[in-house]
């Protein structure tokens, strides 16, 4: 091999990479001139839905050039613990201030109540509530009896008074599960154990208030007993639903009971006139 050659070679090849060290330096430096240095700035990790609860799972960091740093970004993972997406945030963004607030009285029921619409609470049991296994979210059936005739069980009726009502919460369990306490440390959402608090005494329904003053009417005059079945979240079909009476339960055996209840009646008139 020709030493002199080789030599040669080599040092325009230093040269060459020197050239380049120095282009890309130079280069380096006009970008960091004009966009800025990296810096990190947390972002989505996934999609983020409005009202949901951000914690270290759904965020993460990301180096990015000062110039694309967004008003109000964050820098660090831990001031996000325990916020909630104030509007829907899509996975690779940066999370801002505007973007998140924090629990309290903008975070709570009364933000997730539809335009036109009112919340209101009624006291359950097990039997009432589809053994409390109803949840944030559901959709459901409203049954009550309605007695006007002072508990004659021949006029008593049972109504499907409202149909594919959705239920806001159970207890304390809001949809979306956001809580409605301040919180003061990140363990606090995990104790609550929102998702599967199922110890409740109340649902609290989105009715119009037209719908607000029916359920109150039958709470105070029918014994205040009001059903609810569930639905399927995706059928919206209002059915024309008739309300039962004691005959349609009885079927064949109806004609009977009308028999009695005529021949009851027309001793109690007997009793009431006289001879």
């Amino acid at each position: 091999m020709n030493s002199r050659a080789f030599t040669t070679s080599l040092i325009l090849a230093l040269v060459a990479v020197l050239m380049i060290y120095s282009y890309i330096s130079s280069r380096e430096t006009e970008l960091i001139s004009e966009y800025g240095n990296m810096t990190p700035v947390v972002v989505a990790r996934e999609d983020i839905k409005e009202l949901e609860i951000i914690d270290d799972r759904k965020v993460r960091l990301e180096n990015v050039p000062a110039k694309f740093q967004m008003p109000g970004h964050f820098k660090r993972v831990e001031d996000l613990y325990n916020t909630i997406a104030s509007i829907p945030i899509k996975k690779g963004e940066q999370i801002t201030q505007p973007r998140v607030t924090y629990p309290g009285a903008q975070s709570g029921l009364a933000r997730q109540i539809s335009i036109g619409k009112r919340a209101i609470s009624i006291p359950v049991n097990e039997s009432q509530a589809v053994s409390r296994l109803l949840k944030p979210g559901d959709r459901v059936d409203i049954l009550a009896a309605v007695d006007y005739a002072s508990g004659k069980v021949e006029r008593r009726k049972m109504k499907t008074v409202l149909q594919d009502v959705l239920v806001l919460s159970t207890g304390l369990s809001v949809t979306n599960a956001v809580p409605l306490i301040n919180m003061k440390n990140e363990n606090d959402t995990r104790q609550m154990k929102l998702n599967s608090y199922t110890n409740y005494s109340t649902i609290t329904l989105e009715l119009t208030p037209f719908e607000v003053q029916k359920i109150l009417f039958l709470q105070s005059s029918s014994g205040g007993t009001i059903y609810f079945s569930l639905r399927n979240n995706d059928d919206k079909t209002i059915e024309r639903i008739s309300a039962t009476r004691l005959y349609d339960v009885l079927g064949e055996d109806a004609a009977e009971a009308k028999t009695y209840f005529a021949e009851q009646a027309a001793r109690e008139t007997k009793r009431v006139g006289g001879p």
